[in-house]
Parts: C-alpha cells; sequence; structure tokens
C-alpha cells in the first residue's frame, strides 16, 4: 500500500517527432513528410516511419496539421434533442459515413438554449471544423445558426429552417402516414381513425394530411370527429379511446402519430374488451423499438429511417465539404414494419 509520503507516479513523456525520427534513422523532415503523405519518399522508408510512430504512440498536433492541410477531418453536430431519441441515430448514420473520409464528429447539446448553442457554435469554429450539421427533436422550422461570417458549411437533418437556400433533410411523414393508410385498407379496414399530437406541430399535420389521401384515394370519407389531437403521451393515447369509441364505437383501425400514443391506445381498448388486432387494428408512428416491441401485441408502425437519414447528410456534408451545396429540402422515405398489432399475416418491413 501506497505511503501518502511516496512521490506521486509521473506519467511517461509522450513521443515526439525527434524520437521518431531517431528510432527510425531518419531526419526530422523525412518523419514530416512520410506522416503527411507529402514530398517524394520511397515506399519502405514511409513504411518504416508509420510503424515506428505506432510504437511509440506518437501523435501528430493535429491543429498544426489542419492549418498545413487546410482541413481539420472533423465536422461539428450542434442538437437540441437533450435525450438523443432522434439525434443518436442520426448521429450514427453520419458517422457511417463519413468513416471512409475518415472525419471525426463532435456532438454538441444545445437543449433549446440560444446561449448554449452560441458557445457550441464560438468553440467548433475555433476548433476549424469542416462543416457543421443541426438536427433536434422536432422538425418545426427553427432560426438558422448565426456563424458570424465564417465561411462554414451547415446542413440541417431532422431540422429546418425558413431560408430556402438552406440545405435540409427531412424525414417525409404525409408518405409515411399515407403508407400505413393504404396498409390498414389493405387489410380490409374501412372505418379509421386517427389520434396524434398537437396540431401546432408540422409533423402532425403533415401525417395527417398523408392519412387523409390515403383514404379519399380510396373513396373512404375523412371524418372529423375521427381525429383526436393531444399530446405526445401513452396518457393521451389512452384518454383518446373513450373520446373516439363515444363518438364513433364502429372504429375498425386507429393509426397513431407516435408510438407512445398508440401504446396508450392498445391499453386502453384492452381495458374495455376490444382485441388488438381483430376488432381493432393499430399501426405507430416512429418505431421506437423499446415501446413497440414492448406493446401487446407489438405493433406495427412508421419507421422515419433516421440512420439512413443521418448516412445521407454525412454524404452531402462532404459534397458541401468541396464545394457541392445543393440548397432547399429533401424528404427522404419512411417504411411501414409490420409487426401483429394491424393484424397483418407476415412482419417485415415495406419500403415508402
Amino acid at each position: 500500500m501506497a505511503s501518502p509520503d511516496d512521490p506521486a507516479p509521473t506519467r511517461p513523456r509522450p513521443a515526439t517527432i525527434w524520437d521518431v525520427a531517431h528510432a527510425a534513422g531518419v531526419s526530422v523532415g523525412t518523419v514530416s513528410k512520410a506522416l503527411n503523405g507529402r514530398g517524394q519518399l520511397r515506399a519502405e522508408t514511409r513504411e518504416a516511419v508509420r510503424t515506428t510512430a505506432a510504437r511509440l504512440g506518437f501523435r501528430p498536433n493535429d491543429l498544426a496539421q489542419s492549418l498545413l492541410r487546410k482541413r481539420s477531418f472533423t465536422i461539428g453536430l450542434i442538437s437540441t434533442d437533450r435525450y438523443g431519441r432522434f439525434s443518436i441515430p442520426v448521429l450514427e448514420g453520419i458517422e457511417d459515413a463519413l468513416e471512409a473520409a475518415r472525419i471525426s464528429v463532435f456532438l454538441c447539446s444545445a437543449s433549446d438554449d440560444p446561449a448554449r448553442e452560441r458557445q457550441h457554435i464560438d468553440s467548433l469554429l475555433a476548433k476549424r471544423v469542416d462543416g457543421i450539421i443541426v438536427t433536434g427533436r422536432r422538425t418545426d422550422a427553427r432560426t438558422a445558426i448565426d456563424l458570424g461570417g465564417a465561411s462554414v458549411p451547415v446542413l440541417y437533418a431532422f431540422a429546418q429552417v425558413a431560408d430556402p437556400a438552406a440545405p435540409y433533410l427531412l424525414p417525409d411523414d404525409f408518405g409515411g402516414a399515407s403508407l400505413a393508410g393504404e396498409h390498414l385498407i389493405g387489410l380490409g379496414r374501412t372505418c379509421i381513425a386517427h389520434v396524434t399530437g398537437p396540431e401546432r406541430f408540422e409533423a402532425v399535420r403533415q401525417r395527417r394530411d398523408g392519412l387523409r389521401q390515403a383514404l379519399e384515394a380510396h373513396g373512404l370519407a375523412w371524418r372529423r370527429e375521427r381525429v383526436l389531437s393531444g399530446s405526445w403521451s401513452e396518457a393521451w393515447g389512452h384518454a383518446a379511446v373513450t373520446k373516439l369509441l363515444a363518438r364513433r364505437p364502429g372504429i375498425d383501425a386507429i393509426a397513431c402519430g407516435s408510438d407512445q400514443i398508440a401504446r396508450g391506445v392498445v391499453d386502453a381498448l384492452r381495458e374495455r374488451g376490444v382485441r388488438v388486432p381483430d376488432d381493432v387494428a393499430i399501426v405507430g408512428f416512429d418505431n421506437w423499438e423499446i415501446i413497440a416491441a414492448a406493446t401487446r401485441p407489438p405493433l406495427t408502425t412508421i419507421d422515419m429511417n433516421l440512420k439512413h437519414l443521418g448516412r445521407e447528410a454525412g454524404m452531402r456534408m462532404l459534397a458541401m465539404i468541396d464545394g457541392d451545396i445543393a440548397a432547399g429540402v429533401v424528404r427522404l422515405g419512411c417504411q411501414l414494419v409490420v409487426r401483429e398489432s394491424c393484424g397483418a399475416a407476415r412482419a417485415g418491413r415495406v419500403a415508402s
């Protein structure tokens, strides 16, 4: 056991470029050229230097190298999604896309705090990031980030701004809800209701309109009394069932605006002796697997493909770094994930 009087252990000194040069038997200039991929060196010399550097644990000065290359090989990801429900899949997709280009991602959580977001932007610019991607927990328009005149490409992914010149990627909520409606109609359901979140959200309006389009395309009436809007919660889904069955007792399917709402709907129907999916088929939205898989029966739902959206954002950011900047919105297709709550005979995914 160490005594309080014993001297504190010292950390080994980090290897320097001079250590690498000495161990490899070359000049400091040769080490620099070998590690930076510059200059006319024999392949075996370059490989020997890199092997020696790896053995000694030598790490070049990233900032100095970024100044030399005019690239830092890093991007910033600013998110307002403090729980990571939407931003983590987007981040995973971005990292997948950037891995081959050896670009790292700095994740910064702003949590709807303008001062914190400003601090993150300043820090990312000071690190000379090659680009910034902005994401959030909802897709409603937000204020564009202020770069203070810096010429760094910015892309919005699962987020958008009012500026039509800004590039941003969003899931196709309209198409996803239409896919859900088509699926229910294909299963023979004709009296379809909609329980969803607050109407002030763009996603709520897009999903409502997509479902309506599917019903009307098949000659089914769109009844306003079958559409109930409330909070994004299981409690609201549970409460909505009482109102819905009082208004329209003949409902044979409910398309829900989120998986949390759908789970509350399923629980409330079971408590009333209504069988899911035999009497009423249920479809959710989000494919939040921790919710969808735990619902009884497991929940058929719409997957927004957020990891794919993140991967697309990463690829577009690479193009933007190279000067190819495409403005405007791009909406990416959703998928239907079939489980037991809709009554379909076979589980799986259906592309939008």
